[in-house]
């Protein structure tokens, strides 16, 4: 019993530690117990042996290693395409849900494209992914089409004048009218059938101020006669946006628009392109 007193006592024996920081000449005293000193001396050791052990083994097999860096790599690619997949198939299912294809290629999101590679599962995806993407450059080029294909009135009116050959109102000879004429109140907005650009916007001595734009995909549009133009050379317009306002100027009989589709630089005859809306 006095033993084990004796070295109860022993252990719990202050050890006095002395550090002296730099800059500062009062030096500072610790005690701890001897028994605390050589419990961290232990702790230490032990983990040394454990450090030493993992990297032995890490030594030992490096290539669980790199099979768990190249699974990790292929996991992350395959998650990453099976969300695309699924991001995808909400897009479709939006997009197809709605009732008409106009709302389809005015809704539909053609930006996604996809690149994967992974054996045998992968190469299905990437299969599928490729189909998907052939559908989308479909979706993209019938959305381009429909956005520069005029559409619609420009003005709220009706016909008066039709395209083709007519009576010269002027003359009263047989003529090629090379639009379609719409009455209007003087003063009624004018809106583009199609987003484009304007190539001239400006006054000619035979239609008065005249809004001429260009939509891509071959299409372009005239509007002459009118009483002020709002938009400029250069600017970029969408469909219904106010270019003009309806007036009588240059060689008219009436307020009216002159209204002109050319389609891959052949006018043609603007009936098929006013139904719907602007």
């Amino acid at each position: 019993m006095n033993k084990i007193y004796r070295l109860f006592k022993r252990a719990m024996t202050p050890v006095s530690i002395m550090v002296i920081p730099h800059g500062n000449p009062k030096p500072l005293r610790l005690k701890i117990p001897a028994i605390g000193i050589l419990l961290s001396l232990l702790l230490l050791a032990v983990g040394a042996v454990q450090i030493c052990g993992v990297v032995i083994n890490g030594l030992k097999y490096p290539f669980l290693v790199d099979q768990v860096e190249y699974y990790d790599k292929q996991f992350s690619q395959w998650n990453s395409t099976v969300t695309a997949l699924r991001e995808v198939e909400t897009d479709f299912r939006q997009a197809f849900s709605l009732k008409s294809r106009d709302q389809i290629l005015e809704n539909i999101d053609t930006s996604y494209t996809g690149s994967i590679d992974i054996q045998t599962l992968m190469k299905e995806l990437q299969r599928t992914v490729e189909t998907v993407d052939e559908i989308k450059d479909y979706l993209r080029i019938q959305k381009d089409i429909y956005l520069a294909t005029p559409k619609g009135f420009p003005v709220e009116g009706n016909v008066s004048s039709p395209f083709g050959m007519r009576e010269n109102p002027f003359s009263g000879d047989k003529s090629f009218h090379s639009g379609v004429d719409i009455s209007a109140s003087p003063g009624t907005p004018v809106r583009a059938t199609a987003d484009g650009v304007v190539s001239h916007s400006g006054w000619t001595q035979h239609s008065g101020y005249l809004v001429v734009l260009e939509h891509g995909c071959g299409f372009s549009t005239i509007y002459a006669h009118n009483k002020k133009n709002t938009v400029k050379m250069g600017q970029t317009v969408k469909r219904g946006e106010v270019i003009a306002y309806v007036g009588s100027t240059g060689k008219s009989t009436g307020p009216h628009v002159h209204y002109e589709v050319w389609e891959k630089g052949k006018n043609v005859n603007p009936k098929k392109y006013l139904q719907g809306r602007s």
